[in-house]
């Protein structure tokens, strides 16, 4: 599924699923599947710990449940990876790679998203490198991360006056707060705990979906 590199960044918008780390490639597919039967569209790849095969593995399979319900797949941390899947694009933290060498690797056609965590410099230097979309975070407090840099939601508010990408939240983000990061300007939200930690995971991914639905 190509992607124009402008039509990429009309594409990153409500619910923004993050996959947690599993060992596990049946659970976690059961997992993704129950989010993406909920709505969701855009989903990150993410796996820190698992070996190059298994997070080969996982990719490849979790690439074939998006083409089937239409979602995006995103690779977090690895161009190669990306590359060699054919995913959708990238996300890259500040250690991992160039925007602009993201980008000649990848082509016109695939997103790359870039995190700034509270920096909204950071962010103008990643739309001047060619990413797709920001993210900032954490928003809240995050159990995934809990020394992350907070970013209050006045920056979103501020990079949706000063910046021409979707803007993506993340951190700590729950059903209970999901409303004020919306509010302050999120095209995006980014879950990892809250939707897969979830009793019922395809309920979940539909109350966050129907946030951005809301007249």
């Amino acid at each position: 599924m190509a992607i124009s590199h402008n039509l990429a960044s009309t594409s990153i918008n409500g619910l923004y699923a993050i996959t947690p780390d599993l060992d596990d490639s049946i659970q976690l597919s059961l997992q993704v599947e129950a989010a993406l039967w909920g709505g969701v569209r855009l989903l990150q790849y993410r796996n820190k710990f698992g070996s190059h095969v298994l997070k080969c593995k996982q990719a490849s399979e979790l690439l074939k449940l998006c083409r089937r319900y239409n979602a995006l797949l995103i690779i977090n941390d690895d161009v190669n990876l990306c590359q060699s899947i054919d995913a959708d694009g990238v996300h890259l933290g500040a250690s991992d790679g160039e925007i602009t060498t993201a980008r000649k690797l990848l082509g016109i056609n695939k997103i790359i998203g870039a995190s700034c965590y509270n920096q909204l410099d950071l962010a103008k230097t990643a739309q001047s490198a060619g990413a797709s979309y920001v993210a900032f975070g954490a928003c809240f407090a995050s159990s995934t991360k809990p020394a992350a840099l907070h970013a209050p939601l006045s920056l979103l508010s501020q990079a949706k006056k000063e910046l021409a990408l979707p803007v993506v939240a993340i951190g700590g983000i729950t059903l209970n707060n999901a409303q004020s990061v919306i509010d302050a300007g999120a095209d995006a939200i980014a879950v990892i705990n809250a939707l897969f930690s979830s009793p019922d995971i395809t309920n979940s991914a539909q109350q966050y979906t129907q946030l951005f639905y809301k007249v």
